[in-house]
């Protein structure tokens, strides 16, 4: 069977996780098949990175950051 393609199921979501919250994220391309997922490493490795870190922030920028931008603008232009 190939690799599967399209969106993410909850399982595989799952899967992932657990995986790397185990054994860590050392190696992307033995990754899928040591965890159960017939997904390439390429494509796990960016869900993990854009969706599923728990250290992903979300959201509107606080007041802080905002200000943060503001003065960099200032300070840097557009470049």
């Amino acid at each position: 069977m190939g690799l599967k393609k399209g969106p993410w199921t909850l399982e595989e979501d799952r899967l992932l996780v657990s995986y790397i919250e185990k054994h860590g994220h050392d190696n992307w391309r033995a990754l899928p098949k040591q965890a159960g997922l017939l997904r390439c490493g390429k494509s796990c490795r960016l869900r993990w990175t854009n969706y599923l870190r728990p250290d992903i922030k979300r959201g509107n920028f606080t007041k802080e950051e905002e200000d943060t931008i503001i003065k960099l603008h200032e300070v840097l232009g557009n470049k």
